[in-house]
């Protein structure tokens, strides 16, 4: 089959060479691409696959909308197909890339307005990350929840007084337990906007949770991680 010049340069478009690998812990690592024109809205994600791989997965974007680079956040999975081999690229080794896709993002009309409670477990910092990035005087507070301060990931990016890490299996966190524990001991201003990124049980829980304390699911935009 013939492919056109403009076949030709739409394929080729979508590959990007890997410039570095962050080691942030054991098993956590940013991949860092070269943005070029890649345009998109913080909160969104990617599909990524590797040249001459048949997979692919979905991964928020990591880094600010103005960055110079393109970064996501990966999670190496003991016994995972993908993960693993993300973790063992080269600079200069090539990925696929297409999006960006979602909705996952902060409404414009409330950017101003309201205060934005970032609400996370694990990786699912990866957007509130790029939120902050490219919006750095929005009235926010972070909310991660992961088992050991290590899992913190690149924590210094965030305003101290801003950011709450709860640590569930040791008490080196600013609150001992699970994120829907602070959920449920803490009281909102109503004039809050949440976001929830991470697991589905933690959503699924944390909406529960504000729903009894009088927030309507228009308050609350969800990015679901299973």
């Amino acid at each position: 089959m013939t492919m056109t010049m403009e076949q030709e340069i739409k394929i080729d478009t979508n590959f990007y060479k890997v410039t570095q690998i962050r080691h942030l812990t054991e098993h956590a690592f940013v991949l860092t691409l070269p943005k070029s024109r890649f345009a998109f809205r913080a909160g969104q994600h990617i599909s990524l696959s590797i040249q001459g791989d048949y997979q692919s997965r979905e991964y928020s974007i990591y880094s600010g909308e103005n960055d110079h680079a393109l970064e996501i956040l990966v999670k190496e999975v003991e016994g995972g197909y993908f993960s693993p081999k993300l973790k063992y690229l080269k600079p200069g080794e090539l990925v696929e890339v297409h999006g960006p896709f979602g909705k996952f993002s902060i409404d414009p009309k409330k950017r101003e307005s309201h205060r934005h409670v970032f609400i996370a477990s694990g990786t699912g910092i990866a957007p509130f990350h790029s939120m902050v990035k490219t919006y750095p005087h929005l009235d926010y507070q972070l909310i991660h929840g992961v088992r050991y301060a290590s899992e913190a990931y690149e924590r210094t990016s965030y305003d101290p007084q801003r950011y709450l890490l709860c640590t569930s299996r040791e008490t080196t966190g600013h609150f001992h337990g699970r994120v829907t524990d602070y959920l449920s001991a803490t009281e909102f201003d109503q004039n809050t906007a949440f976001y929830l990124c991470g697991n589905s049980d933690m959503i699924f829980d944390a909406m529960e949770i504000l729903k009894g304390k009088g927030f309507s699911r228009e308050d609350v935009t969800v990015e679901v991680y299973f």
